[in-house]
């Protein structure tokens, strides 16, 4: 530290003089008032062990009062006013933080597309300047260099955001990967975006499992914080996968509407969110942070198991409505009441579909299966993390693949051929499809395989299907998710590709992390038809090369070399299959 002259003093730091400093702002400044929220927020969450990222350092007094005060491990601030930068400087070595914390002069941009700099419109108050120019403000266009947000948090690792960038916060968190972060204070600028803008921020933060702080917060600034579960997507090698928290009368929220992100959970008591709950998808939260009801939630007698989120679609009640059950291992079902979900379709209020109860009775439980219609209050909720689900987590942790082993269809022996096709060519369009399955159905049972359609057999029935079969060949969906339950380790499986998705490589990992076995792929499509009336790719309809697929089938040893090449079907035929409501994709 230096003893050049100060124009005032805030918590420690001694701001120089600058053309920045108006009587007023100096005053603001000595009473601890200029950025007060922002500083009191900050100095609230931040320790010794952090790395603080501040986008917008205006004075730099806020990242160097948090840096002289919290001594955390270091402090990277951005500033796009290229005119506010050798004064931060100064204040930096004024107060000898030089160590500490850095300025760089540059724009952090989280979304795609990056250009190498964007315009900055200087004002002549520098509160104003601002990415967005503002119609009637006269302002000085500045062109400022731009970073990767992913590449700084990446290299800097920071665990604290503090965020003052007028009105570009709105951008910034549409596109934001927060991995990491366990704090953020940020302020918001309803004057630049307006209430739905300010909304929209908030609902991002809420979505990436944070929570507001009410102590320290206010409407245009919030201080929020999530712990390392509610940000962390699941793993299956560790964390909070593999753990299992008790709930003495929370209360589950169930959302008032299906929707592909929804407004669900579990909370304590006190309305804190029980992180442990929560539905992810790969690196993406389903499930938001719910607010505690106005009014109070209704008691719920007895100790219950957590089950997260309820399907009554097969494909996604096999990944994700099954997801804690490998606590059935770990704990005592004599006292449970039942297991406890909120419905996926809220507005739903059919009979629920056969399956769910006939999986969970294979899993070893006729434990009653109820969903939250409403706010309900456990005595004892019993929550499990998410062993399984739909990305890394495909893999399944130890725990939850045990459980499968000890506990999954143990009565159901192996029945059927050794060769199976399991065929989609009874579904319909509606589902996806290959066009013309059915003749690769009967180039198939030429070949000795039995053409199975799943959806027409009771899950046993399936079950003990797979068991039996030697050599598998499925057009990809989600039927072969329930044959990586019940697979042989010595099987051999060819995987037909239907389509481009994500959904073909955690089908994958699941079989080869439950079964041992690496499934082929094989993918020859000709070309691909979209529906005119939708554009959901999993409707897609792509046409199989028949000769190639062949080709690829007797290569791995799935079929003999004796049939002739498999024809392809006319395009009159494959017209016909189609109809008049798709179109070329």
């Amino acid at each position: 530290m230096t003893d050049a002259p100060y124009a005032a003093i805030c918590k420690g730091i001694k701001v120089p003089p600058s053309p920045y400093l108006t009587e007023t702002r100096i005053k603001r400044i000595e009473e601890a008032r200029y950025e007060g929220e922002e500083i009191a927020g900050a100095l609230s969450v931040v320790g010794p062990e952090d790395r603080v990222l501040e986008l917008g350092a205006g004075l730099g007094i806020v990242g160097a009062v948090t840096a002289h005060n919290a001594r955390p491990e270091a402090v990277l601030s951005f500033e796009a006013n290229p005119g506010l930068v050798p004064h931060i400087r100064a204040l930096y070595a004024l107060n000898g933080l030089d160590d500490r914390i850095e300025v760089r002069n540059e724009l952090l941009i989280s979304g795609p597309d990056r250009p190498e700099s964007m315009t900055f419109h200087v004002h002549n108050s520098y509160l104003g300047s601002s990415l967005i120019d503002r119609a009637g403000r006269k302002t000085t266009p500045v062109e400022v260099p731009t970073s990767a947000f992913d590449a700084v948090r990446a290299e800097f690792a920071p665990t604290v955001l503090i965020m003052d960038i007028e009105g570009g916060e709105l951008e910034f968190l549409a596109h934001a990967d927060l991995r990491g972060i366990r704090a953020v204070v940020i302020e918001f600028h309803p004057g630049v975006y307006g209430v739905d803008g300010m909304k929209t921020c908030k609902d991002a933060l809420r979505r990436a499992g944070f929570a507001k702080v009410k102590s320290t917060s206010t409407r245009f600034v919030w201080t929020c914080t999530r712990d390392d579960a509610a940000f962390t997507e699941p793993r299956p090698e560790g964390g909070w996968t593999r753990q299992i928290v008790s709930i003495d009368n929370g209360v589950v929220v169930p959302p008032d509407a299906r929707s592909h992100v929804q407004t669900t959970g579990v909370l304590t008591s006190t309305g804190t969110a029980v992180p442990h709950a929560a539905l992810w998808r790969g690196q993406r939260l389903l499930t938001e942070r719910p607010e505690m009801p106005d009014t109070p939630a209704k008691r719920l007698p007895g100790k219950w198991l957590w089950g997260g989120v309820m399907w009554r679609y097969f494909p996604h009640f096999i990944t994700e409505s099954i997801t804690r059950l490998w606590a059935l291992d770990r704990i005592d079902q004599s006292d449970l009441s039942g297991i406890l979900f909120v419905p996926k379709s809220p507005e739903n209020h059919d009979e629920p579909p056969g399956f769910q109860r006939d999986f969970f009775r294979l899993m070893g439980t006729d434990l009653p299966l109820v969903e939250a219609r409403e706010p309900l209050s456990p005595d004892l909720l019993i929550v499990p993390g998410q062993g399984f689900g739909l990305g890394d987590i495909t893999r399944g942790t130890l725990e939850f693949r045990a459980a499968v082993r000890n506990r999954f269809a143990l009565d159901v022996r192996p029945e059927g051929p050794g060769k199976l096709y399991i065929s989609r060519s009874r579904l319909g369009p509606q589902r996806g499809a290959l066009l013309g399955e059915t003749f690769l159905d009967a180039y198939l049972a030429r070949e000795g395989y039995e053409i199975f359609h799943p959806q027409e057999h009771p899950l046993e029935v399936q079950i003990a299907r797979y068991r039996a079969a030697t050599h598998v060949i499925a057009a990809e969906g989600s039927s072969l998710h329930l044959y990586a339950f019940a697979g042989r380790p010595d099987a051999k499986v060819a995987m037909l590709l239907r389509r481009k998705s994500r959904a073909t490589q955690h089908i994958a990992t699941h079989i080869e992390s439950f079964t041992g076995v690496t499934p082929r792929w094989i993918e020859h499509l000709r070309q691909t038809w979209k529906r005119v009336d939708t554009p959901r790719k999993r409707l897609h309809i792509s046409e199989p090369d028949f000769a190639a697929i062949q080709t690829d089938l007797r290569a791995g040893g799935f079929i003999s070399g004796t049939d002739p090449t498999w024809a392809q079907p006319s395009q009159a035929e494959l017209q016909a299959l189609l109809g008049t409501n798709y179109e070329l994709a």
